[in-house]
This record gives structure tokens, sequence and C-alpha cells, in this order.
């Protein structure tokens, strides 16, 4: 199956999880996806693999990001009417505090969409929405 087939398909049947089986990405660091109230919460579950700092032991900064970017990508990808993947153009990522191997939530708030660019914000935290691992923001080609 296409990765368009595989967008559509999850329109369709308003179940996004189907994206973190169809997309090796998301499957090889472990992420998935749910709704909660109209809202879609992106998990990366914790795994010894993605260790960036074994003393403390801590979650590498490269996965943290990849979660920020696809929980963006799959939040455009869920609000457009098109079937395409929107395509990243540039992203800030700020580091807040240590993220543990333990799993990792994120959510997306698309505050700008333009007819050819989207402005998307994310948090991703641990335990308590309250106090945030990581923040990102991004600007994104609308294809």
């Amino acid at each position: 199956m296409s990765l368009m087939e595989l967008i559509k398909q999850a329109k369709e049947e308003d179940d996004f999880s189907l994206l973190s089986e169809g997309i090796p990405y998301m499957k090889s660091l472990g992420i998935s996806v749910v709704e909660n109230d109209g809202q879609l919460i992106t998990t990366m579950k914790a795994d010894p693999k993605l260790t960036g700092n074994p003393w403390i032991p801590a979650l590498h900064g490269g996965t943290i990001g990849g979660l920020l970017e696809t929980a963006a990508i799959i939040q455009l990808a869920h609000d457009q009417d098109t079937d395409n993947l929107p395509r990243t153009i540039n992203i800030t990522v700020e580091y807040l505090r240590t993220g543990f191997i333990k799993d990792l939530h994120a959510t997306a708030i698309v505050t700008k969409q333009g007819r050819r660019v989207a402005n998307v914000q994310v948090r991703c935290w641990q335990e308590n929405p309250d106090k945030p691992v990581a923040a990102m923001h991004g600007h994104f080609l609308m294809s």
C-alpha cells in the first residue's frame, strides 16, 4: 500500500494509528498515534535502543526531535483535505529538560495554515503535560 493510500485509509476510518504500522520510520522509533477528544496524541514508547546518554539514562535528542516533527506532520495530514504528507521546510527544537527512558507524548497545534505553508507548534512531555521535555516550532510546505 502506498503512503497516499495509507493516509487516505486513515482519514476514511478516522484512525491515524494505521500510520504507526505503515510508515517504517514510525515503526522503528515505536511511535503511535491516538485521538483523544479531537486532539491527536503521538507517543514514542520507551525503548533502551533510543538511549542517548547511558549514564543518566536519557533519550537521544534526535529521537525526541523525530517525535516532534512526526507529530507536526501527522497533525497537518489529519487537518488537510489532500492525502499528501506535508514536507518540512525548517524546524527549531528547544530541549527543556531531560527526557528519561519513559514513554514520551506529543501534541501539535497548527498556528497558521496558508495555501502553501503551515506553521506548527509541538510540545512533548513524559508524566506531566505541564512539564514539557521539549518544544518545536516548524514551517511545512503543503502539497
